[in-house]
């Protein structure tokens, strides 16, 4: 969908709906066909978004390899999609999550179920760490989960900001270093 790409490249507030409408080829008119306003078109591509990060999440379910190499695997595959796209983009949704909240209720709604959602996927596979040892049992699979995905976004945006991977490696270097046994 062009405006999930529009969105991610440009935020909410720097799309405006003729951005969308050209990027999907459009007539401007045939937007409110399909939309009620721009707020219902970014909870739509946050769905859009969100089948993405979904996909990824499939190797937090590998069970043939140790939860705790799956996590790393999958901050580090996380950390390879922000280097491929130059370190522009970042994540959509941690981009909607600094610009939305205070603007739209719809999204921040949206964001809260998907974000408890992805740090629910990230804390099955803690759990399992856990269970076998490999993961530090001093604090909750829960805190741990939420930790590293709230670490990972904020380094993230620091990827944005730098250009570069330092603030990605950075955080599997002390997040995998702090948590493992």
């Amino acid at each position: 969908m062009a405006a999930v790409e529009t969105l991610h490249q440009k935020g909410f507030n720097g799309t405006s709906v003729q951005d969308i409408t050209e990027a999907a080829q459009v007539p401007k008119g045939s937007f409110y066909n399909h939309f009620d306003s721009k707020e219902t078109l970014a909870v739509e591509a946050l769905e859009r978004y969100w089948q993405k990060v979904l996909n990824g999440l499939s190797t937090l379910g590998d069970e043939k390899t140790p939860a705790v190499v799956r996590l790393n695997r999958y901050f580090q595959h996380l950390n390879d999609v922000a280097r491929q796209a130059g370190y522009r983009t970042g994540c959509m949704i941690g981009n909607m999550s600094a610009e939305m909240p205070d603007q739209s209720r719809a999204v921040r709604e949206r964001l809260a179920v998907l974000l408890a959602a992805w740090s629910r996927a990230i804390e099955s596979c803690v759990r399992e760490a856990q269970a076998d040892g490999t993961v530090r049992r001093d604090m909750e699979a829960r805190t741990i989960a939420m930790f590293l995905l709230n670490s990972w976004e904020g380094a993230m945006m620091r990827a944005k900001v730098d250009k570069d991977a330092v603030a990605l490696t950075a955080f599997v270097d002390v997040a995998f270093g702090a948590l493992v046994t």
